[in-house]
């Protein structure tokens, strides 16, 4: 499911070495789109860790867009594929979700990542990243924000406000619920941000989180209990929170 030609390569072997692929990748990144309005399939996209932080599974789940129901999905079993670098994150997750992603049978329309895309200190998250190597439209949905500042949406749902970093604008600041917190959008690939704010409530008709990341979100849970039954999802260390630094 490869989108650009040299793009989809082994993991780095070094920082610097992924933040020149990241320099390189980030202008490939398809800003306006506007996308799929009405898109017969959604994928969601998620990753769990063991406790020991030396074992992940990334889960694909692909969801008729009109129904929600999952007509397929995918998970991948394996290791870390780089170390722990805020602003790299997405490097640990890449391959395994790309694996996933080779082992759907019905291919999605537009990703949504458990993450962030425009909204990421260089402009390349984990969203931006898959978008780029697959060629498919994809959003970056996170449940805390990597940077900007916002003022809070109104109360009820589908209000959102800028999030901005500096005098640009990366994302929205979007109400999914009444009353409940906002969760943080970007684009990440051929899509506009209008369209991701549409596709984001289309997916949330009861909870907070899209039916994609909370689908994709069991099922990775599932594997990795299923390949090590001791071993439970890893929370993200209290200094590198999403907030603050596990940049996808």
């Amino acid at each position: 499911m490869s989108g650009v030609v040299g793009a989809r390569v082994g993991p780095p072997g070094s920082v610097a070495e992924a933040l020149a692929v990241q320099e390189r990748l980030r202008p490939l990144v398809d800003l306006v789109g506007p996308g799929p309005a009405e898109p017969a399939t959604v994928a969601g996209l998620d990753v769990a860790y063991a406790e020991s932080g030396d074992r992940l599974a990334a889960a694909v789940t692909v969801l008729d867009a009109r129904t929600l129901a999952v007509v397929d999905s995918a998970v991948s079993v394996g290791r870390p594929a780089f170390d722990y670098v805020p602003g790299l994150f997405a490097f640990r997750e890449l391959p395994a979700l790309l694996d996933a992603l080779d082992r759907l049978t019905v291919r999605p329309e537009v990703l949504v990542c458990d993450g962030h895309g425009l909204a990421h200190p260089r402009r390349f998250g984990l969203a931006c990243h898959l978008g780029v190597v697959t060629g498919l439209p994809a959003i970056g949905v996170g449940k805390t924000p990597l940077l900007g500042a916002w003022a809070p949406p109104a109360d009820r749902r589908g209000a959102w406000t800028p999030l901005r970093d500096g005098d640009e604008v990366v994302g929205r600041v979007l109400r999914t619920r009444d009353g409940v917190k906002p969760v943080f959008v970007s684009v990440g690939n051929r899509m506009s941000l209008d369209n991701a704010t549409a596709r984001v409530l289309a997916l949330t008709p009861r909870y907070r989180l899209p039916e994609t990341t909370r689908t994709a979100d069991r099922l990775c849970r599932d594997a990795l209990a299923a390949a090590a039954p001791d071993r439970r999802r890893e929370p993200p260390p209290p200094a590198h929170r999403r907030g603050a630094g596990p940049a996808r």
